[in-house]
C-alpha cells in the first residue's frame, strides 16, 4: 500500500499537465492544421509575420499557396498563415 501511496502524487501531476497543457495544444494543432486545409482562392489572410494579402492561387502538391500583396504574388507555405489574426480579419463588423 506504501508503494501505490508515494506513486500517486506523480499520476496525479501527469493528470494535470495532460489535461491544462497538452490536450489544448494538440486541439490547437488539430484546429490549425483544419484552417489551412480549407484556404481557397480570393480569402483574405495575414502571415504570422503580419503580412496582409489575398490568397491567389493553392498547392497541393507542397502545401503552399500564393498570396497577392500590393507590393505584387509571393509563394508561402501555409502553415506561416496565423489562424487568429485572418479570422479576426475575416470577422464581421460588431
Amino acid at each position: 500500500m506504501g508503494d501505490l501511496s508515494s506513486l500517486l502524487p506523480f499520476v496525479a501531476m501527469f493528470a494535470v499537465v495532460y489535461f491544462f497543457m497538452i490536450a489544448p495544444q494538440m486541439k490547437r494543432a488539430k484546429k490549425e492544421k483544419k484552417f489551412a486545409a480549407e484556404l481557397k482562392r480570393g480569402d483574405r489572410v495575414i502571415t504570422k509575420s503580419g503580412m496582409h494579402g489575398k490568397v491567389a492561387d493553392l498547392n497541393d502538391k507542397d502545401n503552399s499557396c500564393v498570396i497577392e500583396t500590393l507590393a505584387g504574388k509571393i509563394k508561402f507555405d501555409r502553415s506561416a498563415i496565423s489562424m487568429e489574426m485572418s479570422n479576426k480579419l475575416n470577422a464581421p463588423a460588431k
